[in-house]
């Protein structure tokens, strides 16, 4: 994100969700970081937190798809997903280097499949 004090607040919140994972605070806070990403004029972070607090309302977690990767015969195995927070530790890393266009790619990733689970 643009502002030192949206990076403060997902840090902030990281801590808090290193401790426990509370839907109600953290949506709360999602939404007023939605806030501050129009103040940036960045659409894509503002649906991202949007979708996502919206996403745990709904399912009461924040859980990740299973992924799948390949071994060096070309075998397929299951990568266990992380926990609800961190899976969204992860997804507020990328968004504090939203300015990154790896991040930038893998949240656009995740808008598409929180925007699936959700419609």
């Amino acid at each position: 994100m643009v502002q030192d004090e949206s990076n403060a607040k997902i840090d902030k919140l990281i801590a808090q969700l290193e401790k426990g994972f509370d839907i109600k605070k953290t949506t709360k806070v999602l939404m007023d970081l939605r806030e501050d990403a129009l103040k940036d004029e960045d659409p894509l972070l503002a649906k991202v937190l949007r979708l996502a607090s919206e996403y745990m309302t709904e399912e009461e977690c924040f859980d990740h798809t299973v992924e799948k990767e390949e071994d060096e015969e070309g075998e397929e195995f299951l990568v266990e997903p992380g926990t609800d927070s961190e899976n969204l530790i992860y997804l507020l890393e990328l968004i504090k280097r939203a300015d990154n266009r790896f991040n930038r790619e893998e949240i656009k990733e995740m808008r598409t499949f929180l925007k699936l689970k959700l419609y």
